[in-house]
C-alpha cells in the first residue's frame, strides 16, 4: 500500500531503500534523536527483511510527492492509477521514514485496568491492549521546517485508525496460535528525546499530550 498526498509519498520500506537509508544513519545526529546505533548494510537488509515480515512493525519511507506542480505546468499531473516500486520513491525523492511499533499494553494505572475490565466484559474473546507506538524521522536537512512532517503523519494516523483492524488480525495470527482477533488497539504514544523540541510540538499540535513532563531514565517524555 502506498499512501499519495499533494505533497508527500508513503512507500512500503523496501529493498531498494536500504542504501539511503544506511547512508542516513551514518549521520551523528540522527543516530542521537533516533537513539540508534550504526549497523553495516548487511545488517540494515536483514533489519528491512524483517520490518516488511513483522506483524508487529509498519514501516513506510517517506518521500516528496513527484506530482508536486511546478512554475511552469502550474498544476500537477494527474497521479497514476498505480504507484510502481523504484519509480517515484528514489533516492532523489526520499525524505525520511515513520514507524509504528506494536507492543503489549502493560500499562497499570487505575484508568487503564478499568478499561481493560470494560473491554473484557463486552467481548467474549477477551481482548488484549496492544499500545502502537510512532517513531518519524524526517532524514534530509532541506525537507525540514516545510510542514511535511505534519503533513507525513497526519498521513499516517489516518492510515492506522483506518486500518487498525486489519493491523489487529495480523498481529494476531502471527503472535496467537487461535488464528482469532483477540487484540484491540489502545493507545497510540510516542517517546521523544527531551531535548527535541521541535519533534514534540509536531505531536503536539495533531492532539498528543504529554503524559508527564518530567523525562524518563532515558531522558525522553512520553505523549498519547
Amino acid at each position: 500500500t502506498a499512501l499519495l498526498t499533494s505533497n508527500v509519498l508513503l512507500v512500503p520500506y523496501s529493498a531498494h531503500h536500504v542504501p539511503t537509508y544506511h547512508e542516513w544513519m551514518q549521520d551523528a545526529d540522527l543516530q542521537a534523536l533516533t537513539a540508534s546505533e550504526p549497523l553495516t548494510l548487511t545488517q540494515e537488509h536483514s533489519m528491512q527483511k524483517s520490518w516488511r515480515t513483522d506483524a508487529d512493525k509498519l514501516t513506510f519511507i517517506t518521500c516528496r510527492s513527484p506530482f508536486i506542480p511546478t512554475i511552469a505546468t502550474a498544476a500537477p499531473p494527474p497521479p497514476p492509477s498505480t504507484i510502481t516500486a523504484g519509480e517515484p520513491d528514489t533516492p532523489q525523492t526520499m525524505i525520511g521514514d515513520i514507524n509504528l511499533f506494536l507492543t503489549p499494553c502493560t500499562d497499570s494505572s487505575p484508568s487503564s485496568d478499568e478499561e481493560n475490565k470494560d473491554a473484557q466484559d463486552t467481548d467474549d474473546e477477551n481482548p488484549h491492549a496492544i499500545v502502537g507506538e510512532i517513531e518519524i524521522m524526517i532524514a534530509d536537512p532541506l525537507a525540514r521546517g516545510q510542514g511535511l512532517g505534519k503533513e507525513i503523519l497526519l498521513t499516517f494516523l489516518w492510515y492506522i485508525l483506518s486500518s487498525a483492524p486489519r493491523l489487529m488480525d495480523e498481529y494476531d495470527h502471527q503472535y496467537h496460535q487461535k488464528g482469532k482477533r483477540s487484540s484491540n488497539l489502545h493507545y497510540l504514544r510516542v517517546k521523544i528525546d527531551q531535548n527535541n523540541t521541535r519533534s514534540v510540538r509536531l505531536f503536539e499540535t495533531v492532539g498528543f499530550v504529554k503524559v508527564s513532563e518530567k523525562a524518563n531514565f532515558f531522558g525522553e517524555v512520553e505523549l498519547r
